[in-house]
C-alpha cells in the first residue's frame, strides 16, 4: 500500500506544481521568463498526465479489493479534468511558448498585453489546477482514511468539487477579461496614434 500512495503523493504534488505555475504565468511581464515557465509548466502537464494515465490503465494501485475500488472511484474524479487538460491546455500551451519565443529574443523584451492574456486564458490553468485539487480525495481514500464509496461521501465531493471549479473559473475568466480589455485598449491607441503620423 505505501508504495502504491507514494506513487499517487507524487503525482498529486506534480499536478498541485503544475497549477502553482499556471497561476503565475500572466503575472510575468517579460518575454523569456514567460517562455521559460511556459516549458516549464508543459513538463509538468506531460508527467501528470503521464503519471495519471498509468495509474488508471495498468492499475498500479493496487491494495486490498476493497481499498482498490475506493481509489478506483476517487482517481475518475481528476480523470475528467486531465482529459480536458490534454485536449485543450497542452494545445495552448505550445502555442504561448512559440508566441513568446517571438519575442524572447532579449533578455528584458516586455511580454505584450495580448500573450498576457494568453497566458491568462482560463483554459491553460482551470483544468491544471482542478486536476490537482481532485486528486487529493484520491489520495484520502488510497490511505483509508475516508472510502468515497459511499452515496453521501461522494455527493459531498463532488459539491465540493463543483464550488471549488465554479469559484476558480471565475476567478480565471475575471483576470483573462481585465488583460484582454487591456490589450485591446493599448492596441487602438496605437492604431490611432499610427493614423495620426500617417495624415
Amino acid at each position: 500500500m505505501f508504495p502504491d500512495l507514494a506513487i499517487l503523493l507524487a503525482i498529486a504534488v506534480v499536478w498541485l506544481a503544475a497549477g502553482v505555475v499556471a497561476e503565475g504565468l500572466p503575472r510575468l511581464r517579460s518575454a523569456r521568463p514567460l517562455r521559460r515557465r511556459g516549458g516549464l509548466l508543459f513538463v509538468l502537464v506531460l508527467s501528470g498526465l503521464a503519471g495519471l494515465a498509468g495509474v488508471l490503465l495498468t492499475g498500479a494501485v493496487e491494495a486490498e479489493p476493497t481499498l482498490a475500488d475506493q481509489t478506483a472511484v476517487g482517481l475518475a474524479l481528476p480523470a475528467v479534468p486531465a482529459v480536458v487538460v490534454a485536449v485543450l491546455t497542452v494545445r495552448r500551451l505550445r502555442e504561448l511558448r512559440v508566441r513568446a519565443g517571438a519575442f524572447a529574443a532579449a533578455p528584458e523584451t516586455p511580454a505584450p498585453p495580448a500573450l498576457r492574456a494568453a497566458a491568462a486564458h482560463p483554459m491553460i490553468a482551470l483544468p491544471v489546477q482542478v486536476t490537482g485539487l481532485v486528486m487529493l480525495p484520491g489520495l484520502v481514500t488510497a490511505a483509508g482514511l475516508a472510502p468515497l464509496t459511499g452515496p453521501s461521501m461522494i455527493g459531498m465531493v463532488l459539491t465540493a468539487a463543483v464550488l471549488a471549479i465554479g469559484t476558480i473559473g471565475v476567478r480565471h475568466a475575471l483576470r483573462h477579461s481585465r488583460l484582454v480589455e487591456r490589450a485591446v485598449t493599448i492596441r487602438s491607441r496605437s492604431s490611432r496614434a499610427a493614423g495620426i503620423l500617417h495624415v
